[in-house]
């Protein structure tokens, strides 16, 4: 039963959701910090069950036409969508009810992007805009929403709502801090999608399955693929530059020998058994070094 419910849900894939986690507690550790252990271990669950849920959701509905077997009878694999996502909702909302409107609205933006993913009349999935969606949910929103119930209020923005009018006062530079941060995350996450696309474009237009690479075609698919690579790595140097992180970072740097490998692998082959992991590697390659020499720059 545990071994199905974690193959419908596909829980290897969750390294996405978790490593922009870890890369932001790292840097919250970095910056000295204390962590709000009891917001964090919330916004936890609601995270992490809430990725639990939208593969679910997306196995459920694609099953329709592929008949994958999701190892569930339909109405049970239903129910446990349900489930999921009440578990996630209600800790979400638990959230914002500790916090403010501000993590209400984020939490709210995450949600219909998740569910909207492979549901709906026009499902973003069969968009060229999932490398989009992925990026900012995966990479954006999951930095902002734990560094904001972290930091100190107003540290990013605040909001005032009200009947006659609404304030909202945004710090900049501390924004522009967390989307540089948030750059490595939403870029490499942006980059599994657009190689899983790329792999299968031409099954993707059989069932009128449309995504970006459709509309780039495959040659600037991938180099758009190796640029969205090249891309965190400027960002290290940015944020040293700019004294967010510590000059130790650079170390990073190191890795893009082992990415620029795994590219050319991936520009002589586009295959899902075979070269799709290429992928899957420079994540894990670039959002490893990096928290790693974060939250050593933080031991120092």
């Amino acid at each position: 039963m545990v071994l199905k419910l974690l193959n419908y849900t596909e829980i290897k894939t969750k390294i996405t959701s978790i490593f922009a986690f870890l890369l932001t507690a790292a840097y919250i550790f970095y910056a000295g910090k204390p962590i709000n252990w009891r917001l964090t271990l919330i916004f936890f669950i609601s995270m992490f069950v809430f990725d639990l849920t939208t593969t679910a959701i997306n196995n459920y509905i694609d099953s329709k036409t592929n008949h994958q077997n999701l190892g569930f009878k339909r109405g049970t694999a239903l129910l446990i969508i349900y489930v999921l996502f009440g578990i996630s909702a209600g800790a979400g909302l638990y959230l914002a009810y500790l916090t403010d409107v501000v993590v209400l609205l984020l939490g709210a933006v995450c949600f219909l992007c998740g569910v909207f993913y492979t549901f709906g009349p026009v499902p973003i999935s069969r968009m060229p805009l999932g490398e989009i969606f992925s990026g900012v949910f995966y990479g954006v929103l999951i930095p902002l929403i734990l560094l904001y119930v972290n930091m100190p209020q107003g540290t990013y923005l605040t909001l005032k709502p009200g009947w006659e009018t609404i304030s909202l006062n945004i710090n900049v530079m501390p924004v522009v801090t967390i989307l540089l941060l948030a750059v490595a995350p939403a870029c490499t996450t942006a980059n599994i999608m657009l190689a899983n696309n790329i792999c299968d474009v031409d099954k993707d237009i059989a069932v009128m399955r449309y995504t970006l690479p459709y509309y780039l075609g495959r040659k600037p698919a991938l180099y758009l693929f190796a640029a969205l690579y090249y891309i965190p790595y400027a960002a290290v140097v940015l944020l040293v530059c700019l004294k967010v992180i510590s000059p130790i970072c650079l170390i990073t740097l190191l890795t893009l020998v082992i990415v620029q490998k795994n590219i050319k692998e991936f520009f002589k082959l586009q295959d899902k058994e075979k070269t799709f992991i290429c992928s899957i590697k420079n994540y894990i390659i670039i959002m490893a070094s990096l928290t790693l020499t974060i939250f050593i720059s933080g031991l120092f």
